[in-house]
């Protein structure tokens, strides 16, 4: 049985506490933290097996029968929590991002080089059933070489302003995951970037500093051709679709809906709409993620996502940002140069 800590009691948090107590018998989590833990958060953790809650951290950190830590806590503490665990010798599942700074991450990586321990990136869309079948049948040959990656993905709805005034962005905050599913499905890093992108669904989006709307085009080092569309608000329920063409085929799938039931009428023909956000299509991804960590953690092994790929979606992230922000294609090696220089 691995003991696991929670840090952080949010959204995510929650989500990994339920699914962790209802499909990972391996598991327990021993511990959560929470600044702002009060009755109620307690209440709801222990009725899902937490056997403790406490404000600081530092509990779970310093507790020797901790085996692992889940960050789960705000994007800016993500890094120096990663270097605080690492440092007291436990496995580490960060959820996304690592951070937004390139110099944070690296601290993180050269933390990792002095303690031999586990550490995972919360990508968790890379464990879908759907996109994981795409992958394999690319790595399989099954389409040949591929030539044109697609990538939609649309949110039924906007954040809260106040999280989007300090999310770092759409390319940070919502895109990051399709930078790292475009690796995936590719096999491969990014060379090139070029955004074009708008403020369509709500103006007070634009007057946080933020876009809404965008299109991105890539391409990756083995020659492939990537776009990405994202939409803050699609009417119809959370849209995330991909397609991989290539020279002896393609591969396509769809959105996951209720049901497949389809209403023919004299009226119409209809069917369900997408599943309606993160937490309804993308449950059981969060659960394998984690059994692949633990995993990692048990016959000591390679996590499938390190700290490389956490710091590959950050290059991608930076480099659409000043895309836009310049108007023209921006190279991956740009970045990382300009960061070298920085340093």
């Amino acid at each position: 049985m691995i003991n696991l800590g929670i840090i952080g009691a949010g959204r995510i948090g929650k989500v990994h506490i339920e699914s962790i107590s209802t499909q990972i018998p391996n598991a327990k989590v021993k511990m959560l933290a929470d600044p702002f833990m009060d009755e109620e958060k307690e209440a709801w953790a222990k009725s899902r097996g937490v056997e403790q809650v406490t404000k600081d951290y530092h509990e779970i950190l310093n507790n020797p029968e901790i085996d692992a830590v889940l960050i789960c806590s705000s994007t800016d503490t993500h890094a120096s929590i990663s270097i605080e665990a690492i440092e007291a010798d436990k496995h580490v599942f960060c959820e996304k991002p690592v951070d937004h700074s390139i110099e944070k991450i690296r601290q993180v990586q050269e933390a990792l080089k002095k303690h031999p321990v586990k550490y995972q990136v919360g990508f968790n869309r890379r464990f879908d059933h759907n996109f994981e079948a795409v992958q394999k049948a690319v790595a399989a040959g099954k389409i040949g070489a591929s030539h044109i990656i697609r990538i939609t993905s649309r949110d039924p709805e906007p954040p809260a302003l106040a999280y989007i005034k300090v999310s770092g962005g759409m390319f940070l905050d919502m895109t990051i995951h399709d930078f790292d599913m475009a690796r995936f499905l590719a096999g491969c890093n990014a060379e090139e970037i070029y955004v074009q992108a708008a403020v369509l669904v709500d103006p007070a989006i634009g007057e946080a500093g933020d876009v809404d709307t965008a299109i991105i085009t890539m391409r990756m080092e083995n020659g492939s051709l990537v776009t990405i569309d994202n939409s803050r608000k699609a009417v119809y329920g959370y849209d995330q679709r991909v397609e991989v063409f290539g020279s002896e085929g393609m591969i396509s799938v769809g959105n996951d809906t209720a049901s497949s039931a389809v209403i023919s009428t004299a009226e119409g023909v209809t069917g369900e709409k997408p599943l309606y956000f993160f937490l309804e299509r993308y449950m059981q991804s969060y659960a394998k993620e984690i059994q692949c960590f633990l995993q990692a953690v048990e016959q000591d092994t390679d996590t499938p996502l390190g700290i490389i790929d956490g710091l590959e979606a950050i290059y991608m992230g930076l480099a659409a940002r000043k895309s836009l922000e310049e108007h023209r294609p921006v190279k991956i090696s740009e970045i990382i140069t300009n960061v070298e220089e920085q340093e």
